[in-house]
């Protein structure tokens, strides 16, 4: 019996210890799991920045590239030059344009203030002519007046030669009677005879002021015409005067026709936008480049992220401002600190799960999966890395989240 007793020994240790290795297994297990869900990690990550396409924005031959392909160029640095001559030419010819048009605005101003002038002297005949019709009025009244006097005077003259032939043909029968002397009949005579004169002159000289009357009015009438003719030609110079905001109101597309022609000039040396890495340059200089079309792609090197996908069952361990370990596979040494920039909240669909998506009803595909895979979101991480580090755009790349900073 006693050497029986070493093997059964040998047996509850070996027991003993597989248990402990049971148990310290499950417990690693456990461990590893719970580490894996507070600090998920994932090695489906790419090394992602910022690029542009550098298309140019006038058309035109290349005459400068400075740049090589892969090469770094700071902000401000000159990518390419387009042969700028036609649009200095262009940019010539519109400020000539504009010039043109000063010109004829100044040309116009002067025919205006002439027509100007000429509407002040119409108006100052009108007024003119108006003074002519109150004189010419005022002449046929003064006419008038005197042919009243006339008549007076020429009734005055008939009523005094009345009187006198009365007196005549009274004295005369008393010569022969002696009663009168021939003198006296002689003066009688003469009396009669002078106011049949004065009859005459006072005649003549109604005559003279009723035809003054004709001629004042005559003239009144001429005036009147000439004050009519002086309204029309007024309103013909008022409506003959030109105006200016024809021209004036081209400025603004001369002086845009400037700006778009120093716009394009401008435009035909393409600069740097920031600090960048020149790739993709396919082209040589004196190739023609076309507006809009891309000649090489700039990628930004300020700021660098890592596109780390993780499964959706981790995504509640993950929110923006955690910290984050980045690994590139270039370099897997070398620990990057990353802060989780944003977290994804859509990918593509997958069709063979839910179909398509088209006008109509959704397409749905009739398979079952036995096996379903947990879809994965990306999560952008911020690599905080001095800008002369050199990355390279859409390197492997491992991603851990270490959580936030009081977890640590």
């Amino acid at each position: 019996m006693p050497p029986s007793e070493p093997i059964d020994h040998r047996k509850r240790r070996g027991k003993i210890v597989s248990a402990m290795i049971i148990a310290s297994a499950l417990i690693t297990g456990m461990i590893v799991i719970n580490q894996t869900n507070r600090f998920p990690r994932t090695d489906d990550a790419e090394v992602f920045a910022n690029f542009i396409g550098i298309a140019p924005q006038v058309d035109g031959p290349i005459v400068q590239l400075p740049v090589r392909d892969n090469s770094f160029v700071k902000e401000g640095g000159l990518l390419f030059e387009i042969d700028p001559r036609p649009y200095q030419y262009a940019l010539e010819k519109t400020k000539s344009d504009l010039n043109a048009l000063e010109g004829q605005i100044i040309d116009q101003s002067r025919t205006i203030a002439s027509q100007v002038s000429a509407v002040e002297a119409a108006h100052a005949n009108v007024g003119s002519a108006s003074a002519n019709v109150d004189r010419a009025a005022a002449s046929i009244n003064e006419a008038k007046a005197n042919v009243a006097n006339s008549k007076a005077a020429l009734d005055r003259a008939n009523a005094e030669l009345l009187y006198q032939n009365n007196n005549f043909h009274r004295i005369e029968p008393l010569l022969a009677k002696q009663f009168v002397t021939v003198d006296q009949i002689d003066q009688a005579r003469t009396a009669v005879t002078a106011r049949e004169k004065a009859v005459q002159q006072q005649r003549s000289q109604l005559a003279l002021a009723e035809a003054q009357v004709q001629s004042a009015q005559a003239q009144y009438e001429q005036a009147v015409a000439a004050m009519q003719q002086s309204h029309a030609q007024l309103g013909q110079s008022r409506h003959s005067v030109l105006t200016i905001d024809p021209l004036t109101a081209q400025r603004e597309g001369r002086a845009s026709a400037i700006r778009t022609a120093e716009y394009n000039l401008n435009n035909c040396k393409i600069y740097a936008p920031f600090d960048a890495r020149v790739t993709n340059l396919t082209i040589s200089q004196g190739a023609y480049a076309h507006t809009g079309r891309p000649v090489f792609t700039l990628i930004d090197t300020r700021i660098w992220w890592a596109i780390a996908n993780f499964r959706e069952t981790q995504l509640r361990h993950i929110h923006p401002g955690m910290r984050a370990d980045v690994y590139v596979l270039s370099r897997p040494s070398v620990r990057y600190d990353g802060i989780v920039d944003s977290v994804g909240f859509g990918v593509q669909p997958d069709t063979t799960l839910v179909g398509s998506f088209a006008s109509g009803l959704p397409n749905i595909q009739r398979s079952l999966n036995w096996v379903h895979l947990a879809t994965r979101f990306p999560v952008r991480v911020r690599i905080n890395a001095s800008e002369s580090e050199a990355f390279r755009l859409s390197e492997s790349a491992v991603v851990v989240i270490r959580g936030d900073k009081k977890e640590n």
